[in-house]
């Protein structure tokens, strides 16, 4: 349920269902992840964090452009052509989980898909090169890697499947690394020591948000210390500090730059519930 604080925030959503061409957020040529952070996806996991319904008008129906993408082999289609990569069908499927679809059938038979196309060192890689060929290429993608396991975590194989610890410990193992890796360069530096909300990119407050659903990220000394340097940014009042919002949301009551984020601090407290079982 959206709380009376948050509908105009919700408004600023909705209003722009439009501008990308066609309705509930897509192109005009069907595209469902194009005009970030106003595409398909990115829209819906935003009206879920301000509470809006599976039963919404727009919702329902950008669900249903986003199920029709779905392939036979557990993938999604979001645009008209191209390479069908991980990063789609991973970020595709934490939409449709927060919207109580993991039990689907279609989502079952994407779980199974990703399962099946795990890289070797657990996590799960684009194979597309846009900073060209490196020994540090050959590595899994991080940032693709926190979405499948985002949308694991509403699944039976949560803390049930060693492959998916595989994928934790992956992304654990980048925590002392650092540097860039994956075809796609996603790095732990500044920008994403930087707490970000809403979980729309591979950054500290997602990196440990989701690994604390991990049994086997929770005692783990990384882990551990993300958390602290996360909570080394919370205020007095033990609430979620904002600094790094996309500048095109940053209006947003729920993520105004340098201000406590009341829906942020909620997800934190997931953190702490999580990490206390």
């Amino acid at each position: 349920m959206v709380r009376n604080k948050y509908i105009p925030d919700v408004k600023a959503i909705l209003v722009k269902r439009h501008d990308n061409g066609g309705d509930y957020w897509a192109s005009a040529d069907g595209r469902l992840g194009i005009g970030d952070p106003f595409s398909t996806l990115t829209s819906l996991l935003i009206l879920h964090e301000l509470g809006v319904a599976r039963t919404h008008e727009a919702v329902r129906g950008a669900l249903r452009l986003i199920l029709d993408a779905w392939r036979d082999d557990g993938r999604y289609r979001l645009a008209p052509s191209g390479t069908l990569y991980p990063c789609s069908t991973a970020a595709t499927a934490r939409v449709l989980c927060r919207f109580g679809y993991a039990r689907d059938r279609r989502l079952q038979r994407t779980f199974a898909h990703l399962l099946e196309t795990q890289h070797n060192d657990g996590g799960w890689r684009c194979a597309k090169f846009p900073y060209g060929r490196g020994p540090e290429t050959e590595f899994s993608n991080p940032g693709v890697t926190i979405l499948a396991l985002d949308a694991f975590r509403f699944t039976e194989h949560l803390n049930n499947n060693r492959d998916l610890d595989k994928a934790v410990e992956s992304l654990l193992a980048h925590w002392t690394v650092r540097r860039p890796l994956g075809p796609c360069h996603f790095g732990i530096g500044t920008l994403f020591m930087q707490v970000e909300y809403p979980f729309l990119r591979y950054n500290l407050f997602y990196y440990v948000y989701t690994l604390s659903f991990y049994n086997y990220a929770k005692q783990d000394k990384r882990f551990l210390a993300a958390l602290s340097v996360l909570e080394s940014k919370l205020d007095s009042w033990r609430r979620v500090i904002v600094e790094r919002p996309h500048r095109k949301l940053a209006h947003l009551l729920l993520c105004q730059k340098g201000r406590p984020s009341e829906l942020a601090t909620h997800r934190y407290d997931e953190i702490k519930k999580n990490v206390a079982r």
